[in-house]
């Protein structure tokens, strides 16, 4: 694979990728962030204070984060399939890197808000506030930018799992690099794919610390 032709694939594989990691991270803190948030309100002594609640919640968390990803890719066939019609492609890679990416990030939440000083949640619940005044002027404001640079580890991650998506026809570039670059020899294709996939990290985390240190002035 040789010029435009290298350029064009690359360029789609790099969308396809985007793709992927843009709608997985997203349904990960939308639902990750309420689970991290459950952890903590749950824990003995804490808002909620449901041990039982919390010991459960923990364990299916802890069986989440427990699969290997190219194991759950293999495991979650069926759902993708029934899900959205089809187990090949950046849309079917979708499903399990949301599975796998919602329990992750709830851990990161969890640890983030633990940071948060008690002594202002119990000022908040001196002062009258109810669960969802603490949780949304309390915990998420102080814990803010510990929580940007867990999505940013988040997005990292699930960039690395949608290149090991495309060994199974995941899409995105590290299908190009498994079709074209390892089962054709094409050493220029892999080549490219890594260098692309190092800029994207770095680029991913510069702007994640970038923006957690301006949070913090703030």
């Amino acid at each position: 694979m040789q010029g435009w032709e290298l350029v064009n694939s690359l360029w789609q594989a790099t969308v396809e990728t985007f793709y992927m990691v843009g709608i997985s991270a997203l349904a990960a803190v939308l639902l990750g962030l309420p689970l991290g948030l459950l952890l903590v309100m749950t824990n003995p002594g804490n808002i909620l204070d449901a041990p039982k609640v919390n010991q459960v919640l923990s364990a299916i968390v802890n069986t989440g984060r427990s699969f290997p990803f190219i194991i759950l890719l293999v495991v979650l066939t069926p759902l993708t399939r029934l899900i959205v019609g089809t187990s090949i492609g950046s849309t079917a890679a979708l499903v399990p890197l949301t599975l796998a990416a919602i329990p992750f990030f709830a851990r990161i939440a969890e640890t983030s808000i633990l940071e948060v000083d008690k002594g202002l949640v119990e000022a908040a619940e001196a002062m009258g506030c109810n669960y969802w005044q603490i949780v949304l002027k309390v915990l998420i404001p102080e814990a803010l930018p510990s929580l940007v640079l867990g999505v940013t580890i988040l997005i990292v991650s699930l960039l690395n799992s949608s290149a090991m998506a495309g060994a199974v026809g995941g899409g995105g570039l590290g299908n190009l690099a498994i079709q074209y670059g390892y089962q054709r020899f094409d050493v220029g294709v892999m080549f490219a794919t890594i260098i692309i996939l190092i800029i994207l990290v770095q680029l991913i985390q510069l702007f994640g610390d970038l923006l957690a240190r301006q949070i913090r002035r703030r």
